[in-house]
Parts: C-alpha cells; sequence; structure tokens
C-alpha cells in the first residue's frame, strides 16, 4: 500500500487580507506576551466562561469509623508498680530505668573535703627554710632573708591571683624573687628551681587531711554511677597531684586539675566548662560542691550547674576568710542546697537525680 502523503504546513500568509503583510517575529512575539498576561489576569469564572469547567476530581478518602472509647484497666497498685518497673513482662527486655539527671559531681578541694592538719604559717617557714638550704648546696649565692620572702612571695602571689582571677604560677614566683635579689636568669638552672619549689610545698602537701566521711561518700557515689571531679585553686599543679595521690583519691576521681593547669580561676565559667567538655555533659547534669559562695557557688550559678554549699563555721575545715566572704554574700547568692556534711550530700544528689 502506498503510504500517505504528509499534510502540508498551514500558510498562515495565505489566510492573509489583500494589503496586510506577515508579522516579523518580534511582533508575535510581543502578540504572545499580551495574550498570555490578558490570560493570568483572568479570573476562575472567565477562565471557565472561555474553556469549559474543570474535570470533576473524584475524592478519595477512607469513611472514619467511630470507635467507642474502653474503660481503663483495673490494675492494682502492685501491677503498676511492676510495669513502671519492667513494661516487658514476658522478661524478653531488660528492666527500664528513669534517666537520670545529675550525671556528675564536681569537688572543691581545700576546706571542701580536706583541710591542713598544721597551721601553714609553720608549715611555709620550714618549706621556705628547706627550699633556700636546697639551692645553696646546689651552688647558688642567696642570702639569708631569702627564706622568709619566698612565704612573702607566695602570699603575694594568692593575692594577685585572687584580684585578677588569674592564676600566678609558684614557678614563676620563684624566679621573680631571685631576680629581685639580684641572681641572674642565665645561671638559674630550671630543674633546680622546680626543685627549690616542690621542697617548698612538701610541708605543706604532706599536712593536708581529708573529711573522716570523704572517702565513704566518694565511694557510695561512684557505686551509684556518678562521675566524680576535683578542681581547686593551687599555684603548682604538680604538687596538688602529688597531694591526690598521697590521699588516695586517684581510683575515685576521673579529673583533677588546678587553676595552675588551666590557667582560669573560679568563679569563671571557663573554669567549670573545662569538666564540662571533659565529660561530654550539659551544664544541669553536673553539681558543683564547695565551701566558697563567692568562688564556688556564684561559678556554678553563672555556668548553669547545681550546687551545694558546704559550711561548718568553727569547724577544723573552716577558713576564717571564706567565712567571713560567704557572711557578706549571703543575702546576693544562694545555693540549691546547704550541707555541714559530706554525709548529706548523696541525699541530695539523689533528689535531684
Amino acid at each position: 500500500m502506498a503510504a500517505e502523503p504528509e499534510a502540508p504546513e498551514p500558510n498562515f500568509e495565505s489566510r492573509l487580507a489583500p494589503g496586510q503583510e506577515p508579522l516579523t517575529p518580534e511582533e508575535k512575539e510581543a502578540f504572545l506576551a499580551r495574550v498570555r498576561a490578558q490570560g493570568r489576569a483572568l479570573t476562575s469564572e472567565e477562565q471557565y466562561a472561555i474553556f469549559g469547567p474543570p474535570p470533576k476530581q473524584v475524592e478519595s478518602f477512607r469513611a472514619a469509623e467511630l470507635v467507642e472509647e474502653m474503660e481503663a484497666a483495673a490494675l492494682a497498685a502492685e501491677e503498676l508498680e511492676r510495669l513502671a518497673d519492667n513494661f516487658f513482662a514476658e522478661g524478653s527486655a531488660p528492666a527500664l530505668r528513669r534517666p537520670r539527671l545529675v550525671q556528675a559531681i564536681l569537688f572543691d578541694f581545700d576546706q571542701t573535703i580536706a583541710a591542713l592538719a598544721t597551721a601553714q604559717d609553720a608549715l611555709l617557714a620550714r618549706g621556705a627554710d628547706d627550699a633556700l638550704a636546697y639551692m645553696r648546696a646546689q651552688g647558688m649565692e642567696l642570702p639569708d632573708e631569702v627564706a622568709a620572702h619566698l612565704v612573702e612571695a607566695r602570699r603575694f602571689a594568692e593575692e594577685k591571683s585572687e584580684e585578677e582571677n588569674e592564676e600566678h604560677l609558684a614557678d614563676d614566683a620563684m624566679t621573680f624573687l631571685l631576680q629581685f635579689f639580684g641572681y641572674p636568669t642565665s645561671r638559674m638552672n630550671p630543674d633546680v628551681l622546680r626543685a627549690a619549689v616542690d621542697l617548698f610545698y612538701a610541708p605543706e602537701a604532706e599536712a593536708w587531711q581529708l573529711r573522716p566521711e570523704a572517702r565513704r561518700v566518694f565511694a557510695q557515689l561512684r557505686t551509684q554511677g556518678y562521675r566524680l571531679g576535683l578542681m581547686t585553686h593551687f599555684n603548682a599543679d604538680r604538687v596538688f597531684q602529688r597531694v591526690v595521690d598521697k590521699l588516695g583519691l586517684r581510683p575515685w576521681f576521673d579529673l583533677t586539675l588546678t587553676s595552675a593547669a588551666i590557667e582560669y580561676r573560679k568563679p569563671d565559667p571557663r573554669y567549670f566548662q573545662i569538666a564540662l567538655d571533659h565529660w561530654g555533659l550539659l551544664p544541669y547534669e553536673v553539681v558543683v560542691v564547695g565551701d566558697s559562695l563567692k568562688h564556688d557557688v556564684a561559678g556554678a550559678i553563672e555556668t548553669g550547674c547545681l550546687s551545694v554549699l558546704i559550711s561548718d563555721p568553727g569547724g577544723a575545715f573552716s577558713s576564717a576568710q571564706v567565712l567571713h566572704d560567704n557572711e557578706a554574700l549571703a543575702g546576693q547568692i544562694q545555693p540549691d542546697a546547704t550541707i555541714r556534711s559530706l554525709d548529706e550530700l548523696p541525699a541530695h544528689i539523689h533528689a535531684w537525680s
């Protein structure tokens, strides 16, 4: 069969009336633009009148089924308690535990969990004499008054640290003191200076004693799954770490840091953020325990942690300066709880958890 001939393309120009000329491409485009604009301006009713109504849409939905409200199952109190403890009665899954809010406790050290058994002035004087004797034995020519100035330099560094809220290190204080006495830096042996600082702090390091209930409370908290941290103001971190080991605290604490190691001091929130980052916890999951409203409690509040003030005025684990500061700030800074003994702490932690 022969193929049908193709239909010729329409010749619009043949439809032109006499005297009319075909539109140029530019004129055609302008004409179509006007038509489109007019079409968009038509209302729905006008469009339906010209082009006809739209096709009917068939709605597809499931008929709602009315379900009568059922009566609640009558369960005895024992059954409710069992379900709360373990929803899977068949024993196919372990007992469900409610997530615990508090995850970790961050302790201050001095006057919070430990105190010096001997007056600090006597300890510093003995340490200064030992440090001076050692430096002389290493060939350093130093006058007798260096010992007394060692104690003064320690006090001055502590005051500057408190004033500037930035730790002044013990090694730097020793170096500046020797420079003050005309001993040139070029003749200073860093190892000798470090050993002298260690000897200066040695009597004090040996005199720290824990609260009687401390080990019992730490063991209880760790058994219950809480993480424990120890962060305190101290201008010689290596000395403090020896104190931690001497007191046997390392097994309970997975974080033991000083302001000498991290530069910041309480109540700077960056100080507490070190612990939060170490544990990967949020502020409300951590409780800060300390003896100072100014440092511990204020810092905890600013960081967003819970706070516990341990205060035993007149006791062996109290500081006259801290008690004075606490009294002055009592109306301005409020801890979440106040205790007199660490034995009271687990009950508060349990209530918050």
